[in-house]
């Protein structure tokens, strides 16, 4: 697998990718991110539905619409404010979810009615609103993924200090282990220690959809800057 050809994956890469992870800021960046991701989640969830709801319902005594018009502009500030986290914590590269400058016709200033239409013709605004409605479930994942890896992790390594206050009991779906002796305690370490690698890097897994998903939600590639043009080298000289 190892190999000298430019671009390729070799050994030594892959090694340092798995084993590097605990000394990467990045994976504490993702750690971070996933922890938050169920509380946000659920205030998301319920701020939408509710509000939603709410809207909805209430439009047939005019009362919805300024209510409709709070929840989609919380629902984009939201999903920019997601956009950012995802860019800070996953190191994402994500499209603008506007464009630069918006056009308007003959240098006129749009009105209430074309900023509107801009604001609900904009493909930002349907798919990051569908990104606050899956951080509720993906949240709750990633959630469980992070306190049961590395709740598990830490158990088995803080094994031989605990083994201080006497026998070890170990509850696996309801079949208990008993550890009762040094060397055992020090194999528990030992597991512990390669456990903890693992979760980083499955964790860190995680990140990447979680990155994957931000990037196609929460920007829209017709708003991406066109890169200026080349000068050629004639001119450069």
């Amino acid at each position: 697998m190892d190999t000298n050809e430019r671009g390729a994956i070799t050994v030594p890469d892959v090694l340092m990718q798995l084993f590097g992870a605990p000394f990467r800021l990045r994976t504490y960046t993702n750690l971070l991110y996933l922890v938050l991701a169920f509380p946000l989640g659920i205030a998301y969830f319920v701020f939408l539905v509710a509000g939603l709801t709410a809207g909805f319902g209430l439009t047939i005594v005019w009362i919805g619409i300024p209510l409709l018009a709070l929840v989609f502009a919380g629902s984009w500030a939201f999903a920019a404010f997601e956009r950012q986290m995802a860019i800070h914590l996953l190191g994402a590269e994500i499209s603008p979810m506007t464009p630069l400058i918006l056009p308007a016709p003959n240098g006129e200033t749009r009105t209430a009615w074309q900023r509107a239409g801009d604001f609900f013709g904009n493909p930002s605004t349907w798919k990051g609103m569908g990104f606050l409605l899956l951080k509720f479930p993906l949240g709750l994942v990633s959630f469980v993924a992070v306190v049961t890896m590395l709740a598990t992790s830490a158990a088995l390594l803080l094994a031989p200090a605990a083994w201080m206050w006497g026998e070890l009991d170990f509850d696996v779906e309801g079949l208990v282990f008993q550890v009762d002796s040094i060397g055992g305690v020090w194999a528990c370490a030992l597991l512990g220690l390669g456990l903890l690698f693992l979760s980083l890097n499955l964790l860190n897994a995680l990140a990447l959809v979680w990155r994957g998903t931000a990037t196609v939600l929460l920007g829209s590639d017709r708003f991406t800057a066109a890169a200026p043009p080349a000068i050629p080298d004639a001119v450069a000289a």
